[in-house]
């Protein structure tokens, strides 16, 4: 049974859920739309597409698992199905934590502006590095999986043969877990990376325009402004969804409280539900969609209130 505070604690993760899929389900709905009108799909749609996809399956798995072992029905759900999801939830979020190094690599090389040659070697090869990165990704799913299958059967065996004791040292099962994740968190510090790269070369570009107009503030200035502002909540958003993970994992191997499992869910949703939203303003094609669909919306409602 759940205390109040854990109860409205599972209320705010199951919000945050559902925002959510509502927001990552509207990119992808945009974006296939566009797709079946024009019949084709630039890479920046290809990108949060698949981002926005991925996400929608992390949040559903997330929610999931948060219900099964909030309830007890781990043992109960234990078999096929929670071992299916656990493969289901080592690639997507794989896939998405590359959607979004991808992403941040994408207009790190379009946006910013170095004169160093390692930053002009990769923006020339541009194609090699998503090679690269699609390279690396099969790799590090192919030993995270790999991973995941031993620690499945070392618990399958535990949990289904009484007789076969199978200890593992919660300092031997962490540092398997890290292993099977050094792909993903190499992804992360990737676009981490890119991030701030791109948000020094828009603060000194923004200097520069500063200067040259003696201080005042033109459209331009004010877009740069606004894309520093959306990276820095993209870094914060990405850390504490990582920083969410890793209580979720001290809280399953130290067996702490309910609460602290929650709100490591509530943590670690932040990063899909709000980033979305925050793609959607950031976007021109996004917003422009987002903002008729409301209009529509309010139309139908007035019309709703006058039919009453």
């Amino acid at each position: 049974m759940l205390s109040a505070m854990e109860g409205i604690f599972l209320f705010i993760a199951t919000s945050e859920a559902v925002f959510g899929v509502l927001g990552n389900a509207f990119i992808v709905f945009v974006n296939c739309t566009e797709y079946a009108r024009s019949k084709k799909l630039s890479k920046i749609g290809f990108l949060l597409t698949g981002l926005a996809t991925s996400r929608i399956f992390i949040i559903w798995i997330i929610t999931f698992d948060t219900y099964t072992n909030l309830l007890s029905l781990h043992k109960l759900t234990y078999g096929n199905l929670y071992e299916y999801m656990n493969y289901l939830w080592v690639t997507m979020n794989h896939l998405s934590v590359w959607f979004a190094a991808s992403l941040s690599i994408f207009y790190f090389l379009k946006i910013a502006n170095f004169s160093h040659y390692v930053f002009l070697w990769l923006k020339w090869r541009g194609d090699r590095v998503f090679i690269f990165l699609v390279g690396f990704l099969f790799v590090s799913l192919f030993i995270a999986v790999a991973q995941v299958v031993k620690m499945t059967n070392d618990i399958k065996m535990q949990y289904r043969n009484i007789s076969w004791q199978v200890h593992l040292e919660a300092k031997e099962m962490l540092i398997n877990h890290v292993f099977f994740q050094f792909g993903m968190l190499f992804l992360f510090m990737i676009a981490v990376t890119a991030c701030l790269l791109l948000i020094i070369s828009l603060w000194r570009h923004n200097k520069q325009m500063q200067l040259n107009v003696s201080g005042c503030r033109d459209l331009n200035t004010e877009a740069h402004v606004k894309a520093i502002k959306v990276l820095i909540s993209f870094i914060i958003l990405f850390i504490l969804y990582f920083a969410g993970l890793v209580i979720e994992i001290l809280c399953f191997f130290w067996q702490e409280g309910k609460l602290l499992f929650i709100l490591g869910v509530i943590i670690m949703l932040m990063y899909p539900c709000c980033h979305s939203f925050i793609l959607i303003l950031a976007n021109h094609q996004l917003k422009k969609v987002s903002l008729e669909l409301l209009k529509q919306l309010k139309c139908c409602g007035h019309r709703d209130l006058r039919g009453m």
